[in-house]
Parts: structure tokens; sequence; C-alpha cells
């Protein structure tokens, strides 16, 4: 009976993390604050579940684990050579404006709630991290202005791992305090997590680069790596195993001629699934004596967090930087709070209770009070705030390119001239190596996978083309991104609809995005036309060259309109149904393949 209740737990806790998942990406939301908010309910509040009477002593080795696992993927983003070409402020606000942000909320955490220093510190820490779970969400909606909304965006990208690196520190260096030889403790700790940690990362990437391993084992063999090292680690020296992982991590990372796309995507699935149901178990686990016992001071060191901390670090750390006073304002303001803080202060809060450390209990409902706050106040407050300083960004005219196949590419590349941000995606990489050679900014992956919605930058980007020879991921990819873009917005290429009467085969018009060009305009036509020659042309309209006289001009032509640019460089897309008036002083741009004279010649015999 005990099994089955276990079963129709963990059944029921998979479902609910689903619908929390899904319910953040139909309300553009970050995901914590709903699995945070259902974990209270079904805990604290209801009563319902309670993980340590469900999970005994597996409770721990399996937060553990899991945060093992999150900090380890997390890990394999930071790449030295993207942290080399972000702008000087970002390197400046992960440095010297998280160490700035450590200091002011430990001070404030020990003054304000009576925490001893060691769990004023690591407090301080934990709340230093931002991450891209949080922060790409809320950049989607508010949509401030493309300077901005990079520096933000690679702040969290780069803090998550860098944070997490700094919280292991800490927390290693508070518990050798506690022994007798804490520096030598200490010491110990760092040389088994970075040697045990170095070789691992080393030896994965000498097997990956050599190709020793088949592509469907390796997902498989990375993590049993992890939880390998991080176990080993640990046996080693206690508490060195999340160094070891997150230095094993970025080795990988860093590694040269390795391609760790596919693993990255077997982690980003892993990490949901480890997220989903970990949070739900920490939020359940917290009592409301917990927020009691916190009393008004959490409030104040929230307080602090927001206006105090959070503003110092970005005036101190852009103190030499061309940003405009209204543009550090808005930085002071957005800093959501994320996942590696919640995963963490659990874990480390489970440990020093476990080493009878008194107020440990403390960490979890304190670091959860930050993130709801902080996340909710600004999703509530940053896009007001973003107009009321005047550095919300106006109607973006970029385009995202779903597909980097020869027919992308070349309408990319016609895009590219009207001074917008064109992006083309495609898991093919030959595609995309043919894309970045042609000079286009590309993403390499699918544009609907979890590791797009966080990493796929869609600043300045407004419109949704998807070109590629499957309508059915057209399709998809159009529904994906209508809550981004907006439905008429979003456009992909459909091919002829043949009446076959079998429409449950057919997807939904509903929500799919606008059919690009024209009812019989497929990938194959377009494909066709530009492998015998044709050729994407921009002519401008006038009054002595009128819309008339270019359709008389490209008579005897195939002619495809794609696009219509008015005086002010606003891009209008053709569909099956156009709501544009074109005139004087527009240009349109279209696929063109001029008939040669043998071809005029056959097709007037073939009217005849």
């Amino acid at each position: 009976m005990h099994e089955e209740m276990i079963g129709l737990t963990i059944a029921g806790l998979g479902v609910l993390g689903l619908s929390c998942q899904w319910l953040a990406w139909r309300m553009k939301l970050p995901a914590i604050l709903l699995l945070l908010m259902a974990g209270l309910i079904i805990g604290p509040v209801t009563g319902v579940f309670n993980p340590n009477i469900l999970f005994g002593d597996l409770l721990f080795p399996l937060i553990s684990l899991s945060v093992a696992v999150i900090l380890f993927e997390g890990s394999l983003t930071l790449n030295f050579d993207e942290i080399k070409n972000v702008r000087r402020n970002v390197k400046s606000i992960v440095t010297v404006g998280a160490i700035i942000t450590w200091m002011i909320t430990s001070v404030a955490t020990h003054y304000l709630l009576d925490f001893s220093w060691p769990l004023a510190l690591l407090f301080g820490s934990m709340t230093v991290v931002t991450g891209p779970t949080v922060i790409v969400p809320l950049l989607r909606t508010v949509r401030p202005q493309a300077k901005l909304a990079n520096i933000l965006r690679w702040e969290g990208i780069l803090i998550d791992p860098i944070g997490a690196i700094f919280v292991v520190i800490v927390y290693e260096f508070i518990v050798s305090s506690s022994t007798i030889h804490s520096v030598e403790v200490f010491g110990l700790m760092l040389l088994v997590g970075l040697v045990l940690g170095g070789v691992a990362g080393w030896l994965l990437a000498h097997v990956l680069r050599r190709h020793l391993l088949p592509e469907y084992l390796q997902p498989f063999a990375v993590l049993a790596l992890v939880l390998g090292v991080f176990s080993g680690a640990n046996a080693l020296e206690p508490e060195a195993g999340l160094l070891a992982v997150t230095v094993m991590g970025m080795w990988l990372a860093n590694a040269k001629d390795v391609n760790i796309q596919h693993i990255l995507h077997f982690k980003e699935n892993l990490t949901i699934l480890l997220i989903s149901g970990l949070f739900l178990i920490l939020a359940s686990r917290i009592q409301m004596s917990d927020f009691h016992a916190l009393g008004w001071g959490s409030i104040a060191v929230f307080v602090v967090i927001q206006l105090v901390s959070r503003p110092v670090s970005i005036f101190v750390s852009t103190m030499f930087s061309q940003l405009a006073f209204k543009e550090k304002l808005f930085l002071a303001w957005v800093a959501p709070r994320g996942i590696v803080a919640a995963a963490i202060s659990a874990l480390f809060a489970l440990k020093l209770s476990n080493d009878g450390v008194a107020g440990a209990e403390l960490l979890v409902p304190l670091t959860f009070m930050v993130i709801i706050g902080t996340v909710v106040l600004q999703s509530l407050t940053a896009r007001p705030m973003a107009k009321l300083l005047g550095v919300a960004e106006p109607s973006p005219k970029g385009f995202l390119v779903v597909g980097a196949n020869d027919v992308a590419r070349t309408i990319a590349l016609a895009l590219k001239k009207y001074d917008c941000r064109v992006v083309v995606t495609d898991s093919n990489w030959d595609y995309i190596r043919a894309a970045r050679m042609a000079g286009l900014e590309t993403y390499y992956g699918n544009a609907v996978s979890s590791h797009a919605d966080e990493y796929l930058d869609v600043i300045g980007i407004g419109h949704l083309l998807a070109l590629t020879p499957d309508k059915h991921f057209n399709a998809v990819a159009a529904m994906h991104f209508e809550s981004d873009f907006g439905s008429r917005n979003v456009f992909r290429l459909n091919g002829r609809r043949h009446n076959s009467g079998l429409e449950k085969h057919s997807a939904s018009q509903a929500h799919n995005g606008a059919a690009l060009f024209g009812e019989d305009i497929s990938y194959k036509k377009l494909a066709s036309l530009i492998n015998q020659g044709g050729e994407i042309k921009h002519t401008k309209l006038s009054d002595n060259f009128t819309l008339e006289d270019y359709y008389t001009q490209y008579k005897a032509s195939q002619l495809i309109p794609m696009f219509a640019i008015d005086p002010k460089g606003y891009i209008y897309t053709y569909t099956i149904s156009d709501e544009f008036a074109v005139k004087a002083g527009w240009t349109i741009v279209s696929l063109i393949k001029e008939l040669k004279v043998s071809e005029e010649v056959k097709d007037i015999k073939t009217e005849a």
C-alpha cells in the first residue's frame, strides 16, 4: 500500500509540476513562481503532502543529487569566450556588483534578523543570483531597450554559474571554520573539488572529442559521471561534491572541438523535471511558523535588497560606463532571484540543520520570500517603470527566421538590408554554418526547445517567419511564439491545401500564424524557383512607376511578392489576405524568376 501511495504521489507531483510549467508559459511568468506557490498550497496551507513522511531518509540524498545536476547544467553554459565578448558593464555587475550586493545583504540580515555572521554571509551569497529562468520571461514581457535587455540577460546567464561557485565556496569556508584546522579543511575541499572536477571534465571532453561513445549514449554517460563525481568528491572530502560538478561543467563548456549541444538538450529536459519536482517538495516542507519566526525583520531585509543593495551595486559597478541615469535606475530595479538561490538554500539549510547550526531552518523561508517578492513585484512594475523612465523598446521590427535552409537564408539576407535584426535558427549544423558564412546571426538549436526559451535572444525582434520544409513544425513554431510576438506578427509557410476532406490531418488555422506569400506558396515551390535562378529583387515605387506598372513589367515572369516596406522603414509581410495599401515611396521585395525567350514561346503555345 505504501508503494502505491508513493507512486500516486509522484504522479500527482508530475501533473502539478507540468501544469505550473504550462501555466507559466501561457502567462509569461517565471515557472519558479507558480511552482513555489503550488508547493506552499499542497504543503503548509492544506497539509495534503508531507515530503518528510513520504521520502524519509531518502529526502536529503534526493535533494543533493538534484542540486548537483542543476548546478552542472548551469555551469555548462559558462563559456569563457562569451564572457570576453560581453560588455564591460556586464563584467563589472557580475563581479564588483555581486560582491557589493553580497556585503550589504549580509550586513542587513545579521542586524535585522539577528542571524549569526556565518548564516548571514551564506544568505547574502545566495541572493546574489538572478538566473535566466527568471529574467528571460520577464524581459520578453517588459521589452526594455536592446542595450538594457542585453545587460540583464547576460547578467542572468553569467551570474548563475558564477554565483553558484561563490555560494559553494562561502558554504565550504563556513563549514571548515567550525573545525579545528579550518584553513587546512577549506584548502582540502577546494583541492578535491577543483582536481576531481577538472580531471572528470578533461576525461569526458577527451571521450567526446574522440567519439569513443555513440551519440545516443553520451547524455546517459554524462549524467552517470556527474552523479559519480559528486558522490566521489563528497566521499573524499565532505561538501566538495558541488564544487567538483560545477568545475566539471565549466571544463566541458570550454573544451575545444567538443559539441555539447545534444548533452545540453538532454540536461535541459532533465533539469525541468528536477526543478518542477524539487521546488514543489521544498516549498511543501516550509512551515507557516517559519514565516512567523522571521517577523517584520524579513520585510526589512527584502526592502534593503530591493532598494539599497541592488541600486548601490548597479550605480557603483557602472560608475564609469556610458549608461544614462535613467538606464541605471531601470537596471537597479530589475533583479528577480531564481532557481540556484532556492535550490542551494534548501540543500544547505538541511545540511546545517543536521550539523546543529541554530537558525539554519530559516534560510529556506527567507530565500523563498525574497524570490516570490522580487518576481511578483518586478513582474508587475518593470513594464510601467520602463515606460516611465523612457527606456521601453518601441515596436520591434526584427525577424526570427525558423529554418536556416537555402530558402530561409535567401529571405533572411533580403530582410537584413532594412536595418533590422534578423536571427535564423536551425538544428542542422550545416545550415547554421552556411548562414554564419553569409553573415547572418544564428541560434543553433530547436527554436521551440526549453534551451531556446532561456538562451534564444529575441531582443529587437517582433516577427516570426517559419520557413522549414515541414509545414507541421512551422505551425508548431508559430503557435509557440504567438504569445511573444502577437498573432498578427507570426507567419509560416503552409503550402497548398487540398480539398481532401481530411481536416483531422491538418493543423488548426486559429493560432498557428498567417500563411506566407499566398495560398499556393510552399517551401518546395520557393526552393525550386531559387534553384532555377530566381532572385529577390527590391523595387521602389513612385508616382511615375506605380504598383500596376510593377506587375505589368513582370507579367511574363514568375513573381512572388514577399514584403512591402513603407517610407518609414516598417516591413509588412505578404500573406493570403493583405491589409496594407502600397503607395508611392514604398519598396516591394519579391522573388522573381524571369522567363527566358524559349520559355515565353512555350507559354504562348500552351495558352493557344
